[in-house]
């Protein structure tokens, strides 16, 4: 066969050594191509099952609160991967050169990337580990000391220790990815996740001062509520609100200690804003404090005049009450024919009732000066005088009225029936 082949006489025809020559580069490519093709499915199935094993995508959709399919990308970026590499070889046994080159440069490039990219999931994969092992440690700590349970019966914060544990969570992850990204080369996004890691390191401090005042503020609040609750108790604060007709209907006691435990509580969460540096917040708030502060003395100072105002104007209404009944005053409408406008009331309550009345006014307005509430103040001076009119026009009516008798009783006297008629 040989002989025939290369025998000079044969060459005119049928040479199938040039032809096997010419064609062998191509068969291999396509060989090449489909041994790739054929390789890259069974390696990018076995990535993909690898991946499955591992609960990938639960995992990821977990941590980050999303449900990617990383199986399939990661699959099919292998499998392009191994084609890439097959085209490579089969653009090699064609000896096309000025396309394989760039491929081969690339393929190149990606394998000496891949023990970066191996180093850098390795790293985010520890950094994973250890950020569920905080969250998770940090979740057991603090729901054993029942942070939870208290602030939410105390204040009405829905759980926290869920939130401080997911926060730590997302920090460790933090701290590694600046890792991460140098171990990928990643220079652009490198810079600014490092300086905004740490400025998260350099705020942790203020964060943890902020952390200890808000605490300490808490258990401050509740061990001077308890202290005011328990004086109020012993000084008997509720018989005497409910004497005056005030706190029926809840306890004096706990108000008093709500009160002072949120001015407390709210003064402490002022001082950790001002430690965070959030001057947005801390400026108004105090602002705010320094007004409420300024007001509890007058509001304590108003509600003691109103009180003891209260106090002594129904203790001076009944005594003069008591003292116009002794003096005979009840029967003066009686003999004025005037009961009938009054019906069962006696003037002696009406004039407690009035005495009541207007020494409230009083203490009202003189409140409404403690607090700076000149309008009111006004309105009730402008009340009092229309009070005082309306009292001396009813004197007057009273006047007339018994004017009106006493002429009335001097023309019955008269001999005449005129005189009767004029009188009626």
């Amino acid at each position: 066969m040989n002989e025939f082949f290369n025998d000079p006489s044969h060459r005119g025809g049928f040479d199938a050594m040039y032809y096997w020559d010419q064609f062998h580069p191509i068969f291999a490519a396509i060989v090449i191509l489909l041994v790739g093709w054929i390789i890259a499915l069974v390696i990018a199935a076995g990535v993909k099952r690898l991946l499955q094993k591992l609960d990938t995508n639960h995992k990821l959709s977990s941590a980050t609160g999303r449900t990617p399919n990383i199986e399939n990308l990661v699959s099919k970026l292998v499998f392009w991967f191994v084609m890439i590499l097959a085209v490579v070889g089969s653009l090699n046994v064609l000896n096309i050169s000025g396309v394989s080159d760039p491929f081969s440069n690339m393929v190149g490039r990606v394998l000496a990337y891949i023990p970066n990219l191996f180093a850098a999931v390795a790293v985010g994969f520890i950094g994973w580990i250890v950020a569920r092992l905080v969250r998770a440690g940090l979740t057991n700590v603090l729901s054993r000391t029942e942070l939870d349970e208290k602030l939410s019966s105390e204040v009405g914060v829905n759980a926290l220790s869920s939130n401080i544990a997911e926060i730590f969570y997302w920090l460790v992850l933090l701290l590694f990815l600046p890792i991460v990204l140098s171990i990928l080369g990643l220079t652009g996004l490198l810079i600014p996740v490092q300086n905004m890691v740490n400025e998260a390191i350099a705020y942790l401090p203020n964060l943890f001062i902020a952390g200890v005042i808000i605490f300490v503020g808490y258990i401050l609040a509740k061990i001077v509520r308890g202290i005011v609750e328990g004086l109020s108790n012993s000084l008997g604060l509720q018989t005497q609100a409910e004497k005056v007709g005030l706190f029926k209907n809840s306890n004096v006691s706990k108000f008093l200690g709500s009160f002072v435990f949120a001015i407390i509580v709210i003064t402490a969460l002022i001082v950790a804003f001002e430690a965070l540096g959030i001057q947005a917040i801390s400026q108004p708030a105090t602002a705010m404090l320094n007004e409420i502060m300024y007001a509890i003395p007058q509001i304590i100072a108003a509600g003691l005049i109103l009180i003891v105002a209260y106090i002594v104007s129904r203790f001076v209404g009944r005594l003069v009450a008591e003292l116009i009944s002794g003096a005979g005053i009840d029967e003066i409408p009686m003999k004025l024919d005037l009961q009938r406008f009054l019906g069962q009331t006696r003037v002696s309550d009406i004039i407690g009732y009035l005495i009541v009345f207007f020494t409230m006014l009083f203490a009202i307005s003189e409140a409404a000066n403690r607090l700076g509430l000149e309008q009111v103040s006004v309105l009730i001076a402008m009340f009092i005088q229309f009070g005082a009119s309306i009292l001396l026009g009813a004197v007057i009516l009273v006047i007339g009225f018994w004017l009106a008798n006493v002429v009335a009783k001097v023309v019955q006297r008269g001999e005449y029936n005129s005189s009767r008629w004029l009188a009626n």
